[in-house]
């Protein structure tokens, strides 16, 4: 058996604009549900554009789902509530990546080598998403 977590990201309203974003910096395929697409009868009639459920799968194994919460749901953006953590194998593909998030970008800590690793950088991107980008490698120890 296997099992894979992925992050899924809630809006109120903006849900295709960020999965857009998304599949801009890391490929892959979108798919988007609407509420008029699903039938969703329970939706505001001006939310029937607004994303059910959506996600971004990029052959590299990213993966991000994204959903806009109802406007008769309580919702807030929140202070810091999770990071999206992406590890890659190579500086160039971090580096990559990270160029494309930092559109628009907020950065908390800039891209450039850490005692554990080649590179690390931390940004909130124009969605209010924070993303903790690193290069894997093995930690020596302190």
């Amino acid at each position: 058996m296997t099992v894979n977590a992925v992050t899924h990201l809630n809006f109120r309203g903006d849900a295709r604009a960020a999965l857009e974003f998304y599949r801009s910096v890391f490929g892959g395929e979108m798919t988007v549900l609407t509420n008029g697409d699903m039938g969703n009868t329970a939706a505001e009639p001006a939310e029937s554009g607004h994303v059910m459920w959506g996600q971004v799968a990029a052959e590299n194994g990213f993966r991000v789902m994204a959903y806009d919460v109802p406007s008769s749901r309580p919702w807030s953006r929140g202070e810091d509530p999770f990071f999206v953590s992406v590890r890659g194998d190579s500086a160039e593909e971090i580096a990559a990546l990270w160029t494309g998030l930092s559109e628009g970008a907020t950065v908390s800590v800039p891209l450039e080598p850490a005692r554990w690793t080649p590179l690390y950088g931390m940004l909130t991107d124009r969605f209010g998403i924070t993303w903790v980008l690193d290069v894997a490698a093995e930690y020596g120890g302190a």
